[in-house]
């Protein structure tokens, strides 16, 4: 579906401020933005399912495909998008052109198989420090995500950037020493520390508090006025 999939786009004209967009939206497409490969940028309206066919697809905003503005068509991919916080529509998105022939940088998500022997035998909990991973290579390169094997992670152990499966073009940019996943122990909760006194205080008499509620207030301390 990726990069086979057609993006039919409207050149936008006249001025380009807040009632502009608005108008667009109350037409049923959502405003953009064009841009890239030493070109002028554009500014662009869309079909707002399709780019939410494109979001929600295994790439996601990875994805490259055709935009095709009048009888012109270059590659192109979502590098932005904004949603309207209440009711979350899009409210507008920004598109780079693509060269299928040179490396970019994208982040790919880094999904995690099977149940380490350090969780099945050993009583730990597998934690997942990075979702995602910035990565290099050509377009047509790019993984929808990064699969990682984690059954033969014991307790202790960690797998790092530089572990991670990867061929072809793919370049690993995140540092390489960072850690994706790893068993860690389970810790017992303590007590606060500021419980722990409290219960080892013994309770304050009745007679004590009375007294205290009962003398009167001493006069305050006017700091060395007489």
């Amino acid at each position: 579906m990726a990069e086979q999939e057609v993006v039919a786009a409207t050149p936008r004209e006249g001025k380009l401020n807040k009632n502009a967009a608005r108008r667009v939206r109350v037409a049923g497409k959502i405003p953009g933005v064009l841009y890239g490969a030493k070109e002028p940028a554009i500014a662009v309206e869309l079909d707002p399912k399709q780019i939410t066919r494109i979001l929600h697809s295994d790439s996601g905003h990875n994805t490259i495909f055709d935009l095709e503005i009048g009888s012109g068509k270059t590659k192109a991919m979502i590098v932005d998008w904004q949603y309207e916080p209440i009711k979350g529509m899009l409210m507008h998105i920004d598109l780079k052109r693509i060269a299928m022939d040179k490396a970019i940088r994208v982040k790919v998500p880094v999904l995690l198989e099977g149940i380490p022997v350090g969780v099945k035998m050993q009583g730990g909990i597998l934690d997942q420090v990075l979702r995602e991973v910035e990565i290099e290579c050509l377009p047509g390169d790019i993984p929808s995500h990064i699969d990682l094997n984690v059954s033969g992670l014991g307790l202790g152990g960690s797998i790092r950037v530089a572990d991670l499966p990867h061929a072809g073009s793919l370049k690993f940019i995140s540092d390489e020493n960072a850690t994706v996943a790893h068993v860690v122990a389970i810790k017992e909760e303590a007590a606060p520390a500021v419980d722990a006194v409290a219960a080892a205080a013994p309770a304050e008499p009745e007679v004590a508090k009375k007294g205290k509620t009962d003398a009167p207030d001493a006069p305050a301390d006017k700091g060395g006025k007489k």
